[in-house]
């Protein structure tokens, strides 16, 4: 009797085992920002607007768009508080540049109905052509912003690209 509890024991914690390992296989692998990795983004936009003298706000954000961090350099205007967040929201939820959603809602104003903020200056930070994060810049120019939003992602290794406009 001992020995068919045994075994059926055994076997129970084969079976549990099996399962585990079917249940955990299902599950998905996935980079995600890390607060060195957005630390790292955050001192090389902030490096690259000292660098030209601009005075802005600097937002990273993880994959869903929330904020991770924020720096509001001296002088910085105050709305560029609201702004930088909402851009990097923006470029994480839709996985492209703001740049390229401020250009399309020219022809799909619908777009903008979704409460996303459709202004340059935000790119996602993509893996593999998956969306880690974001930042959003403001304070400058269109221009200067997404340049400094450039610079943030390009110092996070592993990354791709930003995508041109």
């Amino acid at each position: 009797m001992r020995r068919l509890l045994l075994s059926v024991s055994t076997a129970l914690v084969f079976l549990a085992s099996a399962l585990l390992s079917t249940a955990n296989a299902d599950l998905a692998d996935r980079k995600a920002m890390t607060n060195a990795e957005a630390r790292n983004a955050m001192n090389a936009a902030i490096a690259e607007a000292t660098k030209n003298g601009w005075k802005m706000v600097i937002a990273v954000a993880d994959d869903s768009g929330r904020l991770i961090m924020l720096e509001r350099m001296d002088g910085a205007p105050t709305i560029s508080v609201d702004i930088a967040p909402g851009k990097a929201r923006t470029a994480a939820l839709f996985g492209r540049s703001s740049a390229l959603l401020e250009e399309a809602i020219k022809t799909r104003p619908a777009i903008g109905t979704a409460g996303h903020l459709l202004l340059q200056g935000g790119l996602p930070i993509m893996v593999n052509g998956v969306v880690i994060g974001s930042v959003g810049v403001s304070g400058a120019t269109s221009q200067q912003d997404e340049q400094v939003a450039a610079a943030g992602i390009a110092a996070i290794k592993g990354v791709d690209e930003p995508k041109k406009p």
